[in-house]
């Protein structure tokens, strides 16, 4: 069955299945090509007739990822120039609700009380990823009651370099103007303006916590997985990254040259560079806030859109109104050390000048390793990484967060290559799309339906209530919901003697 529904720019059809009416590939900005090159988001041009959303869109320029994980996290490229496009997944009428006519002629998706909507925004460390990667399909969280919503964004150079000539941050600027794109159109899909959650893993989670910090208004909700508030570039480390990609282009460190070259003939040479800071985060060549993350390109401070660090800004009160849900997995560094055999390889040498690279003091590398003899080199500096980057700046967060406020922990332990509870392994259990492709490859065989079904469970609660069910975060108690699938405990401040050291 089809349905259309009228938004600002024109009508659009989607598929129904299983009661719910899934619209892809929705542009909810202008092609960022030509004229629109590095330049800020624009709306779309509206059309005529009804526009068909029935497959995903294209997917912003990108590299793809390198073995292993290229079946790791299975990233599709699409391509078209047209890639600032969302995706809707929405309950039919019937299964919640009356149904509302559109124009007197075909139902509209939802019904007369309008859901809650949830806003995706993906992972891949600013520079992969898509809305239409198959374990962020929404059909489930429609199936739920919620009205689920992903985005694709400027992705690399083309997103997030800082370019002299162009605005910066225009990945986050895409985001934005996703979540106007919401707030002036869902309620024709059945979703409610006023209960919109914004949630992401990783990249995804960054720019959550990004976002949380600008009190734009735009959602009532964040959740923030495996992505907290540190992350943020001064506008002079940047220019490091930038002058670097541009000399070996042979161009100026411009926005007007880089705009000369087509996105293909950029991303190898972006693709270098983001290695090269991820294996040896040198402050000394790339800047201490870039060697902190090992990204290449990330938000940057640019005085304007972003003019403090997020958790600095948090910390001033900002994003106070927003119900917060936020955690990281238990071993989150797992998954870029153990499936390349990087982690065999590493000595304790090596562990420290990584570790204090991205800016952990040297008497913390030496704590940790008095505190666990029992860990390899590899070992270790996955410990230290997963602190420093993801649980540290979590519970930093938590603790500046002025509004209600919720931690988790994902400790579920994959049995496929030494993975552990690695960063993205909760991706399928939180959309419960455990036979989403690729997930099989992080999680291994049979992993817990009834850990699907709480987690999922917990974000839908949380979406539509503000309430995921466990106690409030408190920096005395420091309660923490650990979905570890062997009772889903409450735990109060996990591995609270290493955290301490920090």
């Amino acid at each position: 069955m089809e349905t259309v529904v009228q938004t600002r720019y024109g009508r659009v059809r989607g598929a129904s299945r299983d009661g719910v009416a899934a619209f892809l590939g929705i542009p909810y900005a202008a092609p960022p090509f030509g004229a629109d090159r590095f330049g800020a988001p624009r709306p779309p041009e509206p059309w005529d007739g009804v526009r068909d959303a029935l497959e995903f869109g294209p997917t912003a320029p990108k590299p793809g990822y390198p073995k292993p994980y290229d079946m790791l996290l299975p990233d599709p490229e699409i391509p078209g120039e047209d890639c600032l496009n969302l995706n809707v997944w929405t309950p039919l009428p019937g299964g919640t609700g009356g149904a509302t006519p559109l124009n007197g002629e075909t139902p509209s998706p939802g019904s007369a009380e309008r859901l809650p909507v949830m806003v995706w925004i993906h992972g891949g460390a600013f520079r992969n990823g898509s809305g239409a990667v198959s374990a962020y399909n929404g059909a489930n969280f429609a199936r739920d009651g919620v009205v689920c919503v992903t985005i694709n964004y400027r992705l690399g150079v083309e997103g997030f370099a800082y370019l002299p000539g162009a605005p910066a941050n225009r990945g986050l600027r895409d985001q934005i103007a996703a979540l106007e794109w919401v707030r002036d159109n869902i309620a024709a899909f059945g979703g409610d303006p006023g209960r919109v959650t914004v949630f992401g893993e990783s990249a995804g989670g960054m720019s959550v916590s990004t976002l949380l910090s600008l009190d734009l208004g735009l959602f009532h909700r964040a959740i923030a997985q495996s992505g907290a508030g540190s992350v943020a570039q001064t506008p002079e480390d940047a220019l490091l990254v930038t002058g670097e990609m541009a000399a070996r282009l042979g161009i100026e460190p411009t926005a007007e040259a880089f705009a000369k070259l087509d996105p293909a003939e950029i991303i190898p040479v972006q693709s270098a560079v983001a290695a090269e800071v991820s294996a040896l985060p040198d402050p000394g060549r790339w800047g201490a806030t870039t060697a902190a993350s090992a990204m290449a390109l990330t938000p940057v401070l640019d005085g304007e859109l972003l003019a403090r660090r997020p958790e600095d800004a948090v910390a001033a009160g900002a994003g106070r109104d927003v119900d917060l849900l936020i955690g990281y997995t238990a071993e989150e560094f797992r998954l870029f050390l153990m499936p390349t055999g990087l982690a065999a390889a590493l000595t304790h040498d090596l562990v420290g000048a990584v570790a204090t690279g991205m800016g952990t003091r040297p008497e913390v590398v030496t704590a940790y390793r008095d505190a666990h003899p029992e860990m390899s080199a590899g070992e270790l500096l996955a410990t230290l990484i997963t602190d420093g980057l993801f649980r540290i700046p979590a519970n930093r967060l938590a603790e500046r967060h002025g509004g209600s406020t919720w931690m988790y922990e994902f400790a579920w332990r994959s049995p496929n290559h030494d993975l552990g509870a690695c960063h993205a392994l909760e991706l399928g259990f939180v959309f419960d799309n455990l036979n989403a492709e690729g997930t099989g490859e992080l999680s291994g065989p049979n992993p817990p339906q009834e850990l699907a079904d709480a987690m999922h469970r917990a974000w839908v609660d949380f979406a539509a209530h503000g309430d995921p069910g466990w106690e409030r975060f408190d920096a005395a108690s420091r309660p923490v919901k650990v979905f570890d699938g062997a009772g889903n405990p409450v735990a109060a401040d996990p591995r609270g003697a290493d955290r301490a050291r920090w």
